[in-house]
């Protein structure tokens, strides 16, 4: 394990991944996350990114300054070295760097880090229990691999797009990044387990992560339908594939979302909705019933749901028990007040954008820190720190930035920052 990151300073107990480097080449959105929790986790990630341009996510608007907001949300807490790796030098810099690292992490097109020189093999020889993690669209092997890929290929890839929206619409995406996200999730979990590997054998690990893996992992259901049956999931709306009453119904002002997933919630929902002889209707006697009669069904609860206010919905079929809800939008979500006191939007100061809010991280541990640690730097932020600390030296530092070897895009605001530090 190597020394902690040194730009971040620490009001807090110990966090679990203190002493843990990682070297993260990661661009756009599922490298980002996974490096993300694990910064808040403790590691010192220290960002690699190329002159000028860095990660192509800083070119995203709304901007402040020129610093992309959308960029800030995901690359928070982490430290920015800008190098070019396509030169002898940056490349030897880069795997002096790697010497001291734990983790490095990828997401180039297979094949491009080893033609960089920086890939698992080459890391490898300058530290043999290295962990090296990639993630690409469709994996390291496997007749797609050389494609590229961004997660809207791998939701279609997946069936997502086909099993998302409203029956007989268009194909749909889920409304994030998900496919992204399940990869970096997917990366974080791996990650964990090789570390514990590495530390009860002194083993490294090579770890090969795709879009496509990540996001077919997760359709749960939706597989023991089509092994068990061989159902094809299509759009269901809101609807639950196996469930109902299970989707959202229409209020006069918007939508209730109600979850009577079992037979004795049905029941308790026909108290709130004052349809107590819908227990003995034929349609609706059992789940089977239910499902079969799905369309008569919503209809006839959106008959009574329509007449009242989503907010008097919940109040009355909370009274009851059963799980109910608003439908929000981003907007109205941000604003909740449970959503507020969970502290899942926290505010930080960045040096260039000024006082900002982010997304918290969500879980709540009873004796370990987990939170954000600072604002995303700026490209090449920590250049000429990172390279003090493999042993460069001041005039050696000077020739790489004046050789374009090294990046920094706004070395005016260290006095700055240093003074608010």
């Amino acid at each position: 394990m190597t020394a902690s990151n040194p730009t971040i300073r620490e009001t807090s107990p110990r966090r679990p991944l203190d002493g843990f480097r990682v070297l993260d080449l990661t661009r756009f959105l599922s490298g980002p996350y996974c490096t993300m929790v694990l910064a808040e986790l403790g590691a010192d990630v220290i960002k690699v990114e190329q002159p000028h341009t860095g990660d192509d996510s800083r070119r995203m608007a709304p901007k402040v300054d020129g610093e992309s907001y959308p960029f800030a949300m995901p690359n928070r807490s982490k430290r920015s070295v800008s190098l070019d790796l396509k030169t002898d030098r940056g490349r030897e810099l880069f795997l002096a760097m790697a010497e001291q690292a734990d983790l490095v992490i990828e997401n180039f097109r297979p094949g491009v880090a080893d033609r960089l020189g920086i890939g698992y093999e080459g890391v490898k020889a300058v530290r043999e229990d290295i962990l090296y993690c990639s993630i690409s669209g469709f994996g390291q092997t496997g007749p797609y691999r050389e494609r590229p890929g961004f997660d809207i290929m791998a939701q279609g890839m997946v069936g997502f797009l086909r099993m998302t929206g409203e029956p007989g619409g268009r194909p749909a995406k889920v409304g994030i990044a998900v496919n992204d996200i399940a990869a970096g999730a997917t990366a974080i979990y791996s990650i964990m387990a090789a570390q514990m590997h590495r530390m009860a054998t002194g083993e490294g690990q090579y770890m090969d992560i795709s879009l496509v893996d990540a996001g077919l992992a997760w359709a749960v259901w939706e597989s023991g339908a089509y092994f068990g049956a061989g159902e094809v999931p299509q759009p269901t709306g809101t609807r639950h594939r196996r469930s109902t009453p299970y989707q959202a119904y229409r209020t006069s002002d918007g939508y209730v979302t109600i979850g009577a997933a079992n037979d004795r919630l049905w029941l308790r929902l026909l108290s709130a909705l004052d349809r107590p002889e819908w227990e003995h209707d034929p349609r609706f006697l059992t789940l089977p019933d239910r499902m079969a009669h799905i369309e008569e069904l919503e209809r006839e609860i959106e008959a009574i749901t329509s007449t009242r206010t989503t907010e008097e919905w919940i109040k009355t079929i909370d009274q009851v028990g059963v799980p109910c809800g608003p439908v929000l939008t981003f907007d109205e979500t941000l604003d909740d007040p449970h959503v507020v006191a969970r502290g899942m939007v926290t505010e930080l100061h960045h040096p260039v954008i000024g006082d900002m809010k982010t997304i918290g991280p969500p879980t709540k541990f009873s004796a370990m820190d987990y939170s954000v640690r600072g604002p995303a730097p700026w490209l090449g932020q920590h250049t000429a720190e990172v390279l003090r600390e493999i042993g460069t030296s001041e005039e050696d530092i000077a020739a790489l930035f004046a050789d374009e070897v090294v990046f920094d895009a706004r070395p005016h605001l260290h006095d700055r920052t240093n003074d608010e530090a």
